[in-house]
């Protein structure tokens, strides 16, 4: 209190109502719905740990978390390299380099629903369409593309990565203006190539960046429900249901609105995310700072 802590808490107090309103009471009030059986309509009964047995036993939760798991592997292999390798080449040009700054970024501005519907125009699976006309042009296809249980999930992360890239491009353009020039003056003095400096000088000082846009994508990919719901509601055959669209359908759709399983299995994969996070954190700690 001498030290002026009353000023600072009393300051504090808005922002912690607002937290505490609009993100701690849900998140208590979703682990209280977690132990019972409610439409939220009729009164709710308690049956305790029963919504989180009847998670385990359905019989599409090894399918959803498969497919979920497949989802981010597939946006880590394709969609985390292409920000870094976007952002690298446009702080290597001379001119426009604004332009292609707000090129880059232009796709997170497109509505999400809007840039799904285009996509689902690209993805028509007959010869004539958008993509598979491109594709003809060098010999390839035609690809059934999100019809197919093979295609539908790289498909997704096709469009996910497009949609997301130009974000996190932003954030590697931000971190690359924070790189000493002297590196890269030093660098070029002893010969060294433009994969070399990428290498050894952008590289080591982009690893707390890279290391914080790699947990957030992985917890992104994770909670995955837009595309798999506007583009396959899940299909074909389960074959792009996440975790994420299991819970939607657990409370909406046609399944007993069963709000008490869903917030269970919601609650389970925070939990996951949580300590994956928090084992993430210390393992990468001493690598993110030396």
């Amino acid at each position: 209190m001498r030290r002026g802590g009353l000023s600072a808490l009393l300051f504090a107090i808005p922002i912690l109502f607002i937290f505490g309103a609009f993100s701690w009471w849900p998140i208590i009030s979703a682990f209280i719905m977690s132990l019972q059986k409610t439409n939220l309509t009729d009164a709710p009964v308690w049956v305790g740990l029963d919504n989180f047995r009847a998670v385990f036993a359905d019989p599409l939760l090894p399918t959803v978390i498969k497919n979920t798991a497949w989802f981010a592997a597939l946006a880590l292999i394709f969609g985390y390299p292409v920000p870094l390798v976007g952002a690298v080449l446009m702080s290597e040009l001379r001119k426009r380099k604004g332009l292609y700054s707000v090129l880059a970024y232009l796709p997170v501005v497109v509505p999400p629903v809007v840039a799904v519907l285009l996509w689902k125009f690209f993805y028509d699976p007959r010869p004539e369409g958008v993509f598979n006309t491109v594709l003809g042009w060098v010999g390839l296809g035609p690809y059934p593309w999100l019809a197919d249980t093979t295609w539908a999930m790289p498909s997704l992360v096709l469009e996910a990565t497009w949609a997301a890239a130009g974000g996190t491009v932003i954030i590697y353009l931000a971190a690359l203006i924070s790189v000493p020039a002297e590196l890269y003056d030093a660098a070029e003095v002893d010969g060294a190539s433009v994969w070399r400096k990428v290498w050894h000088v952008t590289m080591p000082q982009l690893r707390g960046v890279l290391f914080i846009t790699l947990i957030l994508q992985i917890i992104g990919t994770a909670q995955v429900f837009l595309e798999p719901f506007l583009f396959t509601n899940g299909g074909p055959n389960h074959a792009t249901e996440t975790v994420m669209l299991r819970v939607y359908n657990l409370a909406f759709a046609n399944l007993g609105n069963n709000f008490g399983q869903a917030t269970a299995l919601s609650l389970l994969l925070a939990a996951f995310l949580a300590v994956m996070s928090l084992v993430y954190f210390r393992i990468t700690r001493s690598w993110s700072q030396s």
